[in-house]
This record gives structure tokens, sequence and C-alpha cells, in this order.
């Protein structure tokens, strides 16, 4: 049973190593192209709220015993999964000056 489990382990590793290579090359084909950027992140935030929305919380622990494994890998593994906006300021922060002073 643990064999069948690491298999099934390296086999999640290897998809999620697609994915991110997939997401990767996108951006890199984005680049210079801040709309093209901002249609990227879109996508990847709707997925985000996809899966969480939907089969994660399917998935959810029904049990104390599930629930604690569950947390304990949130907070072994690094906290849980958020996708963070850019701030307004921090927006603004990365304008040259001469795109702000347009605009006065």
């Amino acid at each position: 049973m643990n064999d069948n489990k690491n298999i099934e382990s390296e086999k999640l590793s290897c998809n999620l190593q697609a994915i991110a290579t997939v997401v990767y090359d996108a951006a890199t084909a984005c680049e210079g192209d801040t709309v093209a950027f901002l249609a990227l992140l879109r996508q990847l935030e709707q997925l985000h709220r996809e899966i969480r929305d939907g089969v994660f919380q399917e998935s959810l622990p029904v049990n104390r015993r599930e629930l604690y494994s569950l947390l304990k890998d949130i907070e072994s593994e690094g906290g849980w999964p958020y996708i963070e906006r850019m701030r307004l300021q921090a927006f603004l922060a990365n304008l040259p000056q001469e795109a702000l002073e347009e605009n006065k």
C-alpha cells in the first residue's frame, strides 16, 4: 500500500511540474505584453477559484482524524494557498515617473 502511495505522489509531482512548466512558458510568451500577463493571471485566479470551490471543498475532511491530518499538512508544508493581488500602491510604485507626471 505504501508503494502505491509513493507512485501516486511521484505522479502528482510530475503533473505539477508539467503544469508549472506550461505556466512559465506562457509567462515567457507574454513578455512585454501587460494585457497578456493580466489575462494569464486572471486565468490562474479563475482556476484557483474553481478548484477551491469545487473538488477541493468536496474532498474536505469528514472526521477529526482527517481534519487533524489536513491541518498538520497545511502547517508543515507552508500554509494555505492564496493568490495575492498586487496592491494599487505597489502597482503605481512600479510605473515610470514620466507616466505619473503625464497624468497631472
